[in-house]
């Protein structure tokens, strides 16, 4: 179906992204449409919905990440589109699609707080400290294999791609004959979109939502499978943890969703987008590389610049004014973290790049009771792999453009071909 005719820019269409952010559309919603409404037409063979309210400035998509009571992750989930009604309780379980207290009488008080609790109590000081010298080691070899390929090295495949499948795949106690298993099952549900992840068709000739029980049943009969092992034979790993604690069969399924999807691509997206701009910036790689700027503040910087997710939706539980438009209830609202990152009302010179930038209130990692549980780790894992780097690989610059996934919901990149500046 052909896009309609309209009169503010369109940020809703996977494809764009796969050409980079579109900051020309993004400032101008920014600055004359910051809540504006986008067409959600059928593209890329998936159903048209109903529209969605595109929120692009900080301090509104901020508010809207904050305020759960207003605008819920548990009525409609998180995603974009919205899931079949009847897959939406199975959806519900995930904790990304609950909201910390019920909106309405008679609902039952939701379990998002305790499983957060549960969840952080597996990230042991001395499990993070032994994940934290792996990754290190794991880095340091992957980098160095990468450095010897040859002038031109694709950071992702050589590097990116796999220090985030080991590291995710260490942290949960995946066996190295099954690590293959969590690369499919991410690709399935993150790169839906992009034409070269076809989509599984139902019945009817449309594309199943590769978040339906039928799509997850692989995944979580594998999980049960670990659990049940883990409990047998227990090792220092989340799993583990996770095993042996009060979560129902159905919490623990769809924990290892979450951790194996949301662990593995928030670091396989953000790492080359982060080397891809210290190339594309050579001043700042050289300030890093001479040790005037913390990695830490560096990381940041980069993400703020590249955020992995682009956006999160929420659903309206009462009509509310925001930033002068009227939003009724029941209305998607959908936050653009790639937009809100890049603010001139918060950040000085937003589209240059200072890897000492302090403060830094990039939302990359989302706000409020959503906050991404498992950013420290991403971060973590991010430090590491760039300060092993510049011990190893010479300074960098592009050798070609990179190529992008077709999505509008992750900021991913498939291929960057690297070489030395």
């Amino acid at each position: 179906m052909t896009r309609p005719d309209r009169t503010v820019p369109d940020v809703f269409d996977p494809r764009i992204y796969a050409a980079g952010l579109p900051h020309d559309a993004f400032r101008e919603l920014r600055d004359h449409h910051p809540v504006a409404w986008q067409e959600e037409y059928e593209v890329l063979g998936w159903p048209a919905g109903p529209g969605f309210w595109a929120v692009t400035r900080h301090a509104d998509v901020v508010r809207v990440l904050k305020d759960s009571g207003t605008f819920s992750s548990h009525l409609g989930a998180t995603q974009i589109r919205d899931p079949d009604p009847a897959d939406l309780p199975f959806i519900r379980r995930m904790m990304l699609n609950q909201d910390p207290s019920p909106h309405f009488a008679g609902e039952t008080p939701s379990d998002h707080g305790r499983l957060r609790r549960l969840v952080s109590r597996a990230f042991t000081p001395g499990r993070i400290d032994r994940f934290t010298r792996a990754a290190r080691i794991r880095a340091r070899q992957l980098l160095t294999v990468a450095r010897d390929m040859g002038p031109v090295i694709d950071l992702v495949s050589a590097v990116t791609d796999d220090y985030a499948l080991l590291n995710l795949s260490d942290l949960l106690g995946v066996p190295e004959s099954d690590r293959g298993l969590l690369l499919k099952w991410t690709e399935r549900v993150i790169a839906y979109q992009d034409p070269d992840e076809p989509p599984v068709l139902g019945p009817d000739g449309t594309p199943v939502n590769p978040r339906s029980p039928a799509m997850l049943q692989e995944m979580f009969s594998y999980a049960q499978q670990l659990a049940a092992y883990k409990r047998r034979r227990p090792a220092d790993d989340v799993m583990t943890s996770l095993a042996a604690s009060e979560l129902s069969d159905a919490e623990l399924e769809m924990f290892f969703f979450l951790l194996t999807v949301a662990g593995n691509d928030t670091v396989r997206s953000a790492a080359p987008g982060g080397f891809l701009t210290l190339a594309e910036h050579p001043d700042e790689q050289r300030r890093l590389r001479a040790g005037e700027v913390a990695p830490d503040s560096a990381v940041d910087e980069l993400l703020r610049r590249q955020p992995p997710v682009l956006s999160f939706r929420r659903t309206a539980t009462r009509d509310i004014r925001l930033a002068g438009q009227q939003i009724r209830k029941g209305d998607k609202v959908v936050v653009l973290h790639a937009s809100a990152n890049y603010d001139e009302r918060v950040f000085e010179a937003p589209h240059g790049l200072d890897l000492s930038r302090s403060p830094n209130p990039h939302v990359s990692f989302g706000d409020g009771p959503h906050v991404c549980l498992g950013a420290h780790f991403a971060r973590l894992q991010l430090r590491v792999l760039h300060e092993e780097a510049l011990d190893v690989l010479p300074p960098l610059t592009t050798a070609g453009p990179p190529r992008r996934l077709v999505s509008n919901f992750i900021n991913g990149i498939k291929s960057l071909p690297l070489t030395e500046a």
